[in-house]
């Protein structure tokens, strides 16, 4: 599955564009299907390669993450990190609480 969409890019602004804004938006939600892992997107570079957004590994904390990388993760029985296909965005501070 391709974590990014043409419509989640058209709705994700470029890395730093939130940088001066308080009330920033989740455009999409990617997760581990077998265990830990949750990754809001809130930001994407150019490339679609470099993103930043608030990562739920073990506590939640804002940071950058590869989109590649999630993507070539191999997880048990061939799952791979998917992309919440229902979730619609959202404000961080609802899911930063």
């Amino acid at each position: 599955m391709k974590l990014i969409t043409k419509e989640i890019r058209k709705k994700t602004p470029y890395l730093y564009g939130t940088e001066d804004k308080k009330d920033k938006i989740a455009t999409a939600k990617f997760f581990n299907p077998c265990g830990v892992g949750t990754w809001y997107l809130i930001e994407l570079d150019e490339d679609e390669n470099q993103a930043f957004g608030l990562v739920d590994l073990h506590e939640k904390e804002y940071g950058y993450f590869s989109i590649k990388e999630l993507e070539s993760i191999k997880l048990h029985f061939g799952l791979k990190i998917e992309r919440d296909k229902f979730f619609k965005p959202t404000a961080i501070d609802k899911i930063y609480s």
